[in-house]
């Protein structure tokens, strides 16, 4: 039979803790509710003694689907009126992620002890965002708890489905890029060296210009394979450490938008997490120019974010957010038409939701038209390199035949 500890009030207010058995937790509340004791803190001893023996889980990743599910059911716990400390209880044992589960054991007893959610929440940063912790703070402060964790639901589901896009349209051309050069490494390396001897055996053969180029660049490849290796990492670190230096940063985040077919692809993922993520968090309360704040860091793109720290300085002055966004020309006319008319209306996070979701539809047909022409012309340019090998070698051989005969 299951142990539970438990630390809890006597009638006369008086703190108790200890151990019960029972089958299940609630026949244990009831236990103990018969006892005369009320309840504060129980927990199975067996999960907690597992846990304390595997060590602290709470510094790994989470992945969306679970935080949504979690963030989904504490939703609809909250919605039944169900106090936060025992919403906390219900999810923490129903999560079976067991770094998500202990993270928010963790913040029910931080929440039982008088911390808001919140701040509960923002000792884990690896799990919630800022986001997840602004809205929260928001729904906590407005009383609207249970509706702005749905909303926080949808919004990582969708985030989720947009990176899933991404990352299965990019999939094929990448592996049909490895396979390409795996297969160009193995004619030069193993198959070209291999011919040269059989074209040595005939002495009297002339090869022609492009077979001896094409056995020539074999040859540095085997014999200097450390220079031309060493040659791509160099350059790979060169431009990963220029990445990641903050003038680099910026040159190539106005490079990428500008990019031949990549470019408008990379500029509408950007402006989809800038419209679903204002709009979640003006939805959820969050000020405007608090949800700026956040924004423009969701957006990921240097260029972009100048735009909106220009639209903030507006706003703060008592203007609209359109006009600087406009005069930035990084958003599309799309998006400054309906914030201009949501600003009108008094719609705007309705209109931002809109165009969200127009542009979620234009990126999934966009990365459908790359991956669909990005395939044939990877094959077209292996096809075509691979044609040249084959005739460099093949005219050779042809010669030492009629040579022969």
């Amino acid at each position: 039979m299951p142990i539970f500890e438990y630390k809890g009030l006597t009638r006369e207010g008086k703190n108790v803790k200890g151990i019960v058995d029972s089958d299940n937790l609630r026949s244990a509340r009831a236990k103990l509710k018969k006892d005369n004791i009320f309840v504060v803190e129980i927990k199975d001893k067996k999960r907690t003694d597992s846990k304390k023996s595997k060590g602290p889980r709470t510094t790994g990743k989470v992945p969306v689907k679970d935080l949504s599910l979690m963030t989904r059911q504490l939703a609809t716990l909250i919605k039944a009126n169900i106090p936060l400390v025992d919403a906390l209880l219900a999810v923490s044992e129903q999560v079976e992620n067991p770094v998500l589960a202990e993270a928010i054991a963790d913040c029910k007893n931080m929440v039982n002890e008088g911390s808001t959610f919140n701040k509960a929440l923002a000792k884990y940063p690896n799990i919630f965002s800022k986001i997840y912790l602004s809205m929260v703070e928001a729904g906590e402060m407005s009383g609207s708890l249970d509706i702005i964790l749905l909303r926080l639901a949808e919004f990582t589901e969708a985030q989720a489905d947009l990176r899933a896009k991404v990352g299965s349209a990019m999939t094929y051309p990448v592996i049909m890029l490895v396979v390409t050069f795996a297969l160009l490494g193995f004619l030069f390396i193993f198959l070209i060296p291999k011919m040269v001897t059989v074209f040595e055996s005939a002495p009297n053969l002339v090869l022609p210009w492009y077979t001896v180029s094409l056995i020539n660049a074999s040859q540095f490849a085997v014999n200097y394979w450390y220079i031309i290796l060493g040659t791509f990492v160099i350059a790979y670190l060169l431009f990963t450490n220029w990445k990641r230096s903050p003038t680099g940063s910026q040159q190539w985040d106005v490079l990428s938008l500008k990019l031949p077919l990549f470019g408008p692809t990379i500029r509408m993922v950007a402006v989809s997490r800038f419209t679903r993520t204002l709009a979640t968090l003006l939805t959820g309360g969050v000020p405007m120019l608090a949800a700026l704040d956040i924004v423009r860091n969701v957006v990921d793109n240097h260029a972009l974010a100048i735009a909106i720290d220009e639209a903030r300085s507006n706003i703060s002055e008592g203007e609209s957010i359109a006009g600087p966004l406009k005069k930035s020309g990084q958003f599309p006319p799309l998006v400054i038409h309906m914030v201009n008319i949501g600003e009108k209306t008094g719609e705007l996070e309705n209109m931002l939701s809109q165009v969200a979701e127009a542009y979620d539809f234009q990126v999934k047909n966009k990365l459908e038209g790359l991956t669909s022409l990005m395939g044939p012309v990877v094959i077209v340019v292996m096809g075509f390199a691979i044609a040249m090998i084959v005739f460099a070698v093949m005219v050779p051989m042809f010669e030492m035949t009629s040579i022969a005969g």
